[in-house]
């Protein structure tokens, strides 16, 4: 889960409406925070509707799955958890850095000093499969 590039975002508002959206992101060394920046990369509006949704209902999933011709080869890791929109301050720090160590890409559009929030999930639950 580590190395994977992408995973698929989970949220659903207050009457249950689901939305799943791709997301880089990063885990903590511990496994016990999974972290996602809203970041510069061009958006259709500035309300984002998972920003909505977990403001409305914190309860996230996270999914990283690997897909090959060869299924024997798939395998996904699915990470539930409580979300919070991080503003600023130490947690919002501790998550630029490790987005910066795995997405040099972010150097580019300058998340380290730009103000966008960071999802932080507090994981819950952490469900993994593999076909062999």
């Amino acid at each position: 889960m580590r190395e994977a590039r992408v995973g698929r975002l989970a949220t659903a508002d207050a009457d249950g409406r689901p939305l799943v959206v791709p997301v880089c992101y990063a885990l903590d060394a511990d496994g016990q925070r999974l972290y996602s920046a809203i970041d510069a990369k061009p958006k259709r509006t500035r309300q984002l509707r998972r920003l909505r949704n977990i403001r409305e209902n914190p309860q996230v999933s996270v999914v990283v799955d690997q897909y090959d011709e060869d299924w024997t080869r798939l395998c996904y890791v699915i990470v539930e958890g409580r979300a919070e929109i991080v503003e600023a301050g130490p947690l919002r720090e501790r998550a630029i850095d490790l987005l910066l160590a795995k997405y040099p890409q972010y150097l580019a559009l300058g998340l380290a000093a730009g103000d966008g929030p960071v999802i932080v999930i507090a994981v819950e639950r952490i469900v993994a499969w593999r076909f062999a």
